[in-house]
């Protein structure tokens, strides 16, 4: 579907040009950002956001599905390096203005790899009147808020798959073993690959502005945005210059308000503006709304080349059941309409196809023809259309230098899994003409790879139980028997960290909705 859509919040002179984008059907705003850096996995991401940080004068906003003080932003500095909590602690210490919020989601406490106690009970580092810790429990039942956002001083923004949190830091080269990639025991994890986004100017502002409503939401104080300031990290080179950026979520409908589907409504639309070539990396490749995309895209003669890059096994036995008994029904239904060949779906490995693809792909990102760079929190399963709350952001190409920008993303991605050079990378899909025959003629069987993940053509119904577990939306009934249970508790809520419940929702109709007031205060 495309119209006509003037960009907002400081948009380029130019007026009206086509775009994809419909402000209210698939993202919230049209808006622009100064500069932006494409930073893929942690190492790079971190690294950027120490330095970030310590630019901080008045506010820093950190909206997270977990969070871990613990956890160094640079170990690569060794064992003194400072902790996340602990730098925190210090820039507040040092700068009378500066507020720092935390807001995480509630069930991350029993659920997400980060500890406990400290969320919920609060520790030594956050024991000041200028620092707010709180849970998010105000959500429909068994929906997680799950954006991934750091702002600072509402003119520079971070957002992509990454928390904060244990388990998430590695290098580009994701070797086997590095002694820095451990858990707090001190057993190793296994390489995982992410990818986030710094942002600055409107486009910074306007996911502060998500930031604030999801806050507002959950604790019921509405902070107002500050003024805008140069935040940009010394040395931090930007990929991108001057460029139109959308901002999607996905809000869950809660308490008879109707939830936001912007994100799900934009990854149709990327689909089906494709001539060329998709290239996706994803946590999960499940949901359900994709089999009827794409069902049209690969149908179509002259239609898109689709390359997915996604983790081989899910981790745990739950997950295993769920996404990957989804995901290869998703494939088998596919494999029936790839009649031209145009689907791949790859695994990173590290040491050959025999490796069984050890390497958690966390990334969310989509590539459009080189037109369009989507990153965010937003996975590629039931949950992330509907009921959990995501926030995502793409770019739009309007001219040459951007486009050839998105390109250099995509290539610096796939030189990385096939572990060439980029310049290999894009001479060859300039010579070849197509993703798949770059990817085929630049594989190895050794070493760093992409190994085929391929299904046979069967049934496609589901496993008893996987799309129960995997929803779109909130259950109707479960969130019948909340409002009964909540009826019967009056306004008693347990002693719990969280000040206040919350909604991650971003709409200002939800945010306005008077929180309790349950829970410990500072």
């Amino acid at each position: 579907m495309r119209s006509e859509v003037e960009l907002q919040d400081g948009a380029p002179a130019g007026g009206r040009r086509p775009s994809i984008f419909v402000p209210g059907r698939n993202c919230r705003q049209v808006t622009t950002a100064r500069h932006a850096a494409f930073l893929i996995d942690a190492e790079a991401y971190f690294g950027e956001l120490e330095k970030a940080l310590r630019l901080a004068r008045r506010s820093i906003f950190i909206i997270g599905w977990d969070f871990d003080a613990r956890i160094q932003l640079r170990p690569q500095d060794g064992p003194d390096a400072p902790r996340l909590g602990e730098m925190l602690r210090r820039l507040v210490e040092e700068r009378p203005e500066l507020e720092v919020h935390v807001l995480v989601w509630s069930l991350a406490a029993v659920h997400a790899p980060g500890a406990t106690i400290p969320l919920v009970f609060g520790s030594d580092w956050d024991d000041h009147p200028r620092i707010h810790l709180r849970l998010d429990t105000r959500h429909p039942l068994y929906a997680a808020h799950h954006q991934k956002i750091v702002t600072i001083d509402d003119s520079l923004a971070f957002i992509g798959g990454m928390d904060l949190t244990i388990g998430r830091w590695d290098t580009q080269r994701h070797a086997a073993g590095d002694p820095r990639r451990f858990w707090p025991d001190g057993s190793p994890y296994n390489p995982v690959h992410d990818l986030q986004m710094a942002i600055d100017g409107p486009a910074a502002r306007a996911i502060a502005r998500v930031a604030r409503d999801r806050w507002r939401a959950a604790i019921g104080e509405d902070i107002p945005l500050g003024p805008s300031e140069e935040r940009w990290p010394e040395g931090l080179s930007p990929t991108f210059s001057d460029i139109p950026v959308a901002v999607a979520r996905t809000v869950p409908g809660l308490a008879g308000r109707k939830g936001v589907e912007e994100a799900a409504s934009l990854t149709e639309d990327l689909f089906y503006a494709a001539r060329r070539s998709v290239y996706i990396e994803a946590q999960y490749f499940t949901a359900k709304r994709l089999r009827k995309v794409l069902r049209k895209v690969l149908s179509r003669p002259d239609g898109p080349e689709i390359v997915v890059i996604c983790t081989r096994h899910a981790h745990g036995f739950i997950e295993r059941f769920i996404m990957g008994a989804n995901r290869e029904r998703l494939l088998r239904s596919l494999k029936s309409y790839d009649r031209h060949g145009r689907l791949r779906v790859y695994c990173p490995a590290l040491d050959g196809p025999q490796d069984q693809g050890v390497m958690l792909v966390h990334a969310k990102l989509m590539i459009v023809d080189d037109r369009f760079l989507r990153i965010g929190s937003a996975n590629l399963n039931n949950r992330s259309m509907g009921l959990d709350t995501e926030c995502d952001i793409v770019i739009e190409a309007d001219r040459e230098e951007t486009a050839e920008a998105i390109a250099e993303c995509r290539d610096r991605l796939l030189a990385e899994h096939l572990d060439v050079d980029p310049a290999v990378v894009r001479q060859t899909v300039r010579r070849e003409g197509s993703l798949i025959r770059t990817i085929e003629r630049l594989n190895k069987q050794s070493g760093r790879c992409l190994c085929p993940l391929t299904v046979d053509k069967g049934a496609t119904r589901s496993f008893p139980g996987t799309r129960l577990l995997d929803p779109e939306r909130p259950y109707r009934f479960l969130e019948w028997l909340r409002s009964l249970w909540k009826g019967r508790a009056g306004q008693a809520a347990p002693e719990a960290r969280s000040r206040r419940p919350s909604d991650n929702s971003a709409s200002e109709e939800m945010s306005r909705m008077p929180p309790s007031t349950s829970g410990r205060r500072k």
